[in-house]
């Protein structure tokens, strides 16, 4: 494989690519992998690589050796990584992903280090809050546009609370008539700065259940458990036990 790159929304994401899939051959053999993200197999690599380091044999020479080894090669298999190490380059946690094609390498007689790992899913399952009694398979989550309005909300509520707090303003009527809004509005929202974090957490993640939106939460109860209570909602702490 190859390492590449793509560039979305100004972020770069890192590859590796099956080389025959880059030579165009576009149908490639049951089983095999085209793409896979470069920080899960750095990740797993370099993991792997100290801790056999550390399970080294106490013999120095031993030791010496696998702290100067590079990977020479790695193989992505299905459900495992293999990885050959090479004693010529020192720092091999370094560059545990440094690689060569296999006829340039002198590990051809060599045991590969095996690693376990899995592919991860192209697109990674949120975990929704789940109402009580119902499965996860019937909830759907939170709509992109009331998510939204609900962080917008939050914060909004968040930033007036600040302003009385530090004195900026004298009350809320100044901030309603700042605002040109009711009063009544003011508090209502300021009411949102006080939603527990993990729900907070949940909104910013797009794991809040479908349904759930500003007017759920305004207004909510001090303590945070009734506000799953009030929304019908499991607490994380509580779901493990479900």
């Amino acid at each position: 494989m190859r390492p590449t790159y793509a560039t979305k929304n100004g972020v770069r994401y890192r590859y590796y690519v099956s080389q025959p899939y880059l030579r165009g051959i576009t149908t490639p053999p049951p089983g095999s992998i085209i793409r896979v993200p470069a920080a899960e197999i750095e990740t797993a690599v370099v993991s792997a690589l100290k801790a056999h380091r550390r399970s080294a044999p106490e013999n120095r020479a031993d030791q010496d050796i696998i702290a100067s080894s590079s990977v020479s090669r790695i193989e992505i298999h299905k459900n495992e990584l293999a990885v050959w190490c090479k004693p010529s380059q020192p720092n091999a946690v370094d560059h545990a992903w440094d690689q060569t094609s296999p006829g340039s390498t002198d590990d051809t007689n060599a045991m590969p280090l095996l690693i376990p790992w899995r592919k991860p899913p192209f697109r990674r399952a949120r975990k929704v809050l789940l109402p009580a009694s119902v499965s996860r398979k019937a909830v759907r989550p939170i709509k992109a546009e009331r998510r939204a309005s609900l962080l917008k909300s939050i914060a909004r509520g968040r930033q007036w609370l600040d302003e009385i707090v530090s004195g900026a303003v004298q009350d809320v009527e100044q901030i309603a008539q700042h605002h040109h809004c009711s009063v009544r509005y003011v508090n209502m929202t300021i009411s949102m700065a006080f939603i527990a974090p993990s729900l907070v957490q949940a909104a910013v993640e797009g794991r809040l259940p479908r349904g759930i939106g500003v007017a759920s939460l305004r207004d909510a109860p001090a303590e945070w458990s009734l506000q799953f209570a009030r929304l019908g909602l499991i607490e994380p702490s509580k779901s493990v036990l479900h």
